[in-house]
């Protein structure tokens, strides 16, 4: 049965006990947060899962429904593992994909919006205001295809390019299988990400093959399909799940306080995984939140 989620960890538990060749996964804890790591390590496993081989990193946190999650244990503990997947010295570039006039897919921009852009910024500067040496950031927003007539992909391949960042963290929101997951779990991987994959409008793909550097992609589920959730819930085809009613994408009511709450924890665990010396809250205070 067809499945249709962003999240590689549902993937792997619809597997159940048939994990194939190629396929790892460990579960662990740091700061109260529960982390599983899956690992693909060849082809075969590539196309059991049907993602990229590279490792994807989920971490489970209180609904963002009910709490906002923003505690220095929480912060580190997530920033912490996504820097692992970041080259440890060099410019990074912070993308935020998707449309700020439709809510759930408003994700990555607001995140970009609250990323500290430290580029130009000398380190005589941040040393004489007292933030010590920052590591150089930059920002990006590129917009939607629909607006803009440039595909993500290659509008962010000019920017690198020009900046020639180490890495590239491409922010977006995803889509899962379970409507428990929305709001309540983050993926970080080092296969980079193609845009609208989860919700059946997939671009090209925005991977180090493409542009030429490791790409982290980073987001928080926010959608099911219809017919995905129907499927789940039921383990058997029914009317929702017929052609017509493929289309049809569900939202928790909640999504505005979901949005911006997860949008301000990915955007300070990606400062804080860059500018591992400032606190929490001096985070918070620089970029105004």
């Amino acid at each position: 049965m067809n499945f249709r989620t962003d999240l590689a960890l549902e993937r792997h538990e619809l597997l159940k006990d048939r994990i194939p060749k190629g396929v790892e996964s460990e579960t662990y804890e740091k700061n109260s947060v529960v982390f599983t790591k899956i690992r693909i390590t060849d082809e075969s496993g590539a196309k059991s899962l049907g993602k990229p081989v590279g490792s994807y990193i989920t971490a489970e946190i209180p609904s963002l429904i009910n709490n906002a999650v923003l505690d220095e244990e929480t912060v580190t503990a997530i920033s912490a593992e996504l820097k692992l997947l970041i080259p440890q010295k060099g410019t990074v570039l912070v993308v935020g994909l998707g449309n700020t006039e439709i809510t759930p897919d408003a994700i990555g921009p607001k995140s970009v919006n609250m990323v500290l852009a430290t580029r130009h910024i000398t380190d005589e500067l941040s040393e004489s205001i007292g933030l010590g040496e920052l590591r150089h950031v930059a920002g990006f927003i590129p917009g939607v295809l629909g607006k803009t007539g440039i595909e993500t992909a290659e509008s962010i391949k000019g920017i690198v390019k020009s900046i020639n960042p180490c890495a590239v963290i491409v922010v977006d929101a995803l889509a899962a299988r379970r409507l428990a997951r929305l709001g309540n779990t983050i993926q970080m991987s080092d296969t980079g990400i193609i845009p609208g994959s989860g919700v059946g409008n997939a671009r090209k793909a925005i991977n180090k093959d493409f542009l030429g550097v490791p790409v982290i992609s980073m987001g928080i589920p926010t959608v099911v399909d219809a017919q995905t959730l129907v499927n789940d819930l039921t383990d058997n085809e029914t009317e929702i799940s017929r052609k017509e009613n493929k289309e049809m994408i569900i939202t928790p009511r909640e999504i505005d306080l979901v949005v911006e709450r997860a949008s301000k924890i990915i955007a300070v665990s990606i400062n804080k995984a860059l500018q591992p010396h400032l606190t929490v809250e001096e985070i918070l205070m620089l970029v105004g939140s």
